[in-house]
């Protein structure tokens, strides 16, 4: 430990350990406690793809001021298992403490945290009080021994404080106790039910599969069907199935995943379905590094599916975003009758820091169902391509679809003047939707020269990276709907001097979108980190 240490302003500590000695379980009672002590809290996780053993690690940023983003650095480290040290080397400085746990300790993750509040002199009272909320369903002699490791870790800390003159002086905020702490996963749900989401079909996938169970505990309160599929190809048309009966349906997948609903993906667009789909990206090809996290699937939303045919895609980088989109991506689906993706990935859903409430909006969610006459045409044309959408039973008319090329009625058909008339139909609803674009946002100095282009989860830590820098010439322009390209984005290209997309693929997927040169990447399957960005941009 640093000797005379003064912690003002922020401060990063990591628990280290194998699967199943509760790392994460540290990580969320620690991360209540600081925000319930008034201080802003960030956490994040990298675990292996094993239920015991491995080298999982949780790193928990309390700051004086806002924190959202993960970082290399590391001040305290707990290892609670003998590899921790060599598994996080790189990160470990000479100004890291590290603290290993001994092998005999019971209750060694309680103990551990224990270390950490007497060597941050958190109120005892609260740490207490949260450990007792989370094992509330335990056994008493539970509690009990948990309590006693937590009190024997909180007088070990304050030992380690007196000797190394370690003072924790950071200045809490009270608002920060009224602020919701989440995660990306949570924030993605919220706004599928805020988007009228009523049915949900999915096969297990990590890491989507939390928004598909934090939708199934909701499912009684909020009216919503459930149903674990037996594959991928299954949940994709028992969704579509729900929306051409009139629910708002909603399928939550990974990559690998996806790449079996291609073909059901081809008839929605044929069909003119609306569908959500939302993909947690993680690294692959095939099941490459399945608990890391990448921004390695826009290429895949954007091309999968045989044939032509519209789609959006939406890519939230904040917790108040994944709530917006995914609600969005409701409300654009129903309006403009086609695919519309959330694309997020393992590090957006697994992070969960603090924010205030989300801005909800009075509006009400409008349905774009109409009630059908004798004479119906499911496919009419129309001077904007959006057809009226009929649904079985509710009207006179026939509603009638079909994954051939078809006529107005919906009647299979090979006329190819039709066929012509058919896809231009199609087409002509992405103008109604670039009309109605998600604007890229402009963060920083609007007299850039430097622009840095970013999407999805990559957003804080750029904004940090570049503030770090200290840089008055650099700003981000974040794109949260990343096709179809949203055209105020010309307007901000052609005022830099030098764009850089920065991306956390291999190839640089967005960047070959739009047709961007130079690239910061990373694709080791770990996040951006500001402090190691800053000094990429710095080399600009």
């Amino acid at each position: 430990m640093i000797k005379n240490c003064v912690i003002k302003k922020d401060l990063s500590v990591v628990f280290g350990g194998e699967a199943g000695q509760g790392t994460d379980t540290i990580a969320f009672i620690i991360s209540q406690i600081y925000k319930k002590s008034g201080f802003h809290v960030c956490a994040t996780k990298e675990y292996m793809s094993r239920i015991r053993g491995g080298s999982n690690s949780s790193e928990i940023r309390i700051s004086r001021q806002r924190v959202d983003a993960y970082t290399d650095k590391i001040d305290l480290l707990f290892a609670l298992s003998p590899g921790t040290v060599e598994h996080l080397e790189k990160r470990i400085t000479e100004d890291t403490f590290v603290y290993e746990v001994e092998k005999s300790k019971p209750f060694k993750n309680t103990f551990a945290a224990g270390i950490f509040f007497g060597l941050t002199s958190v109120d005892k009272n609260i740490c207490e009080q949260v450990l007792k909320e989370f094992l509330k369903d335990k056994k008493d002699e539970v509690i009990d021994k948990n309590l006693q490791a937590l009190n024997k870790g909180y007088e070990t800390g304050q030992g380690l404080a007196d000797e190394n003159n370690f003072q924790f002086k950071m200045t809490a905020d009270d608002e920060v106790k009224d602020e919701i702490f989440m995660s990306g996963t949570e924030a993605v749900a919220v706004g599928c039910l805020a988007g009228g989401c009523n049915f949900v079909s999915s096969y297990p996938m990590s890491p989507s599969t939390g928004v598909f169970i934090q939708l199934c505990d909701a499912a009684e309160k909020f009216g919503i069907v459930t149903e674990q599929a037996e594959d991928e190809i299954s949940a994709m048309n028992m969704n579509l199935g729900a929306w051409y009966a009139g629910a708002r349906a909603f399928v939550s997948t990974s990559g690998g995943g996806f790449a079996l609903m291609t073909e059901a993906l081809s008839l929605a667009g044929m069909i003119e379905s609306p569908m959500v789909i939302h993909i947690g990206q993680r690294p692959g090809p095939a099941t490459g590094l399945p608990t890391n996290t990448e921004q390695g699937d826009l290429e895949l939303a954007l091309y999968a599916g045989h044939g032509e045919f519209p789609r959006i895609i939406y890519a939230p980088g904040t917790l108040q975003e994944c709530y917006e989109l995914s609600k969005q991506a409701f409300i654009s689906a129903d309006k403009y009758q086609m695919p519309v993706f959330i694309l997020t990935d393992q590090y957006l859903l697994d992070r969960s820091y603090n924010t205030p409430e989300f801005k909800v909006s009075d509006e009400v969610i409008k349905s774009n169902i109409v009630k059908t006459e004798r004479d119906y045409k499911r496919y009419k044309f129309t001077d904007n391509g959006i057809s009226p959408r009929g649904i079985p039973g509710f009207g006179e008319g026939l509603v009638c679809v079909d994954g051939d090329e078809h006529d107005e009625e919906g009647h299979l058909t090979e006329d190819l003047d039709l066929r012509v008339k058919m896809i231009n139909k199609r087409r002509k609803k992405i103008e109604s939707v670039l009309k109605n674009s998600i604007a890229p946002e402009l963060i920083g100095n609007p007299d850039y020269e430097i622009l840095l282009v970013g999407w999805g989860s990559a957003k804080n830590s750029i904004i940090e990276a570049v503030n770090l820098c200290g840089r008055t010439d650099t700003a981000l322009l974040h794109f949260k709907q990343v096709y179809p390209v949203p055209p105020q984005s010309k307007d901000y290209f052609e005022k830099a001097e030098k764009i850089v997309a920065v991306e956390n693929n291999t190839d640089g997927q967005l960047a070959r979108l739009l047709n961007i040169k130079q690239t910061i990447l990373r694709y080791d399957g770990m996040p951006f980190s500001p402090d190691k960005l800053a000094r990429k941009i710095e080399e600009l």
